[in-house]
């Protein structure tokens, strides 16, 4: 039994691609044209929230080992990229059934104005990459009245 590593999104990107090259246009799903779809197998979720003090992403990135995990900023962007590899438990071992996405990921996000680019923090636990973007001090307000005595 042969299996096959089905991606519906990547499909569906694709396809979108070739419409948009039909017509001319760039596709919607390439905001880089170095992260091209078909180079990269699957994209982790990410949950973004803020508080006062700090951004944080969390990237799912289940039994992906901390040595094949790569974060860093350029330009406002910050960029969370790795692999995520398909290890067989034994060599004996038939799989029926594989759907846990596997290979290389990469997900970039723009980064506020107000993000503090140069104090970035991240931490892996129990399968969630954790990104800590602490905010810029705050500046003070330019205009305000002065009370006369």
């Amino acid at each position: 039994m042969n299996l096959v590593n089905w991606a519906p999104y990547r499909d569906m990107g694709n396809f979108f691609d070739r419409y948009y090259n039909l017509l001319g246009r760039p596709s919607i799903f390439d905001a880089d044209e170095d992260l091209k779809s078909k180079d990269f197998d699957w994209r982790p979720s990410a949950d973004i929230s803020e508080t006062k003090s700090h951004y944080v992403i969390k990237a799912q990135l289940p039994e992906v080992d901390k040595k094949d995990i790569h974060v860093e900023v350029d330009k406002g962007i910050l960029t969370i990229s790795g692999e995520r590899r398909h290890e067989k438990e034994e060599d004996s071992e038939t799989q029926h059934r594989v759907e846990s996405m596997y290979g290389k990921f990469i997900r970039s996000f723009t980064l506020p104005a107000d993000a503090d680019d140069s104090h970035i923090t991240a931490k892996t636990r129990n399968g969630v990459l954790k990104v800590r973007i602490p905010k810029k001090a705050e500046v003070k307000e330019k205009g305000h009245e002065i009370a006369i005595d």
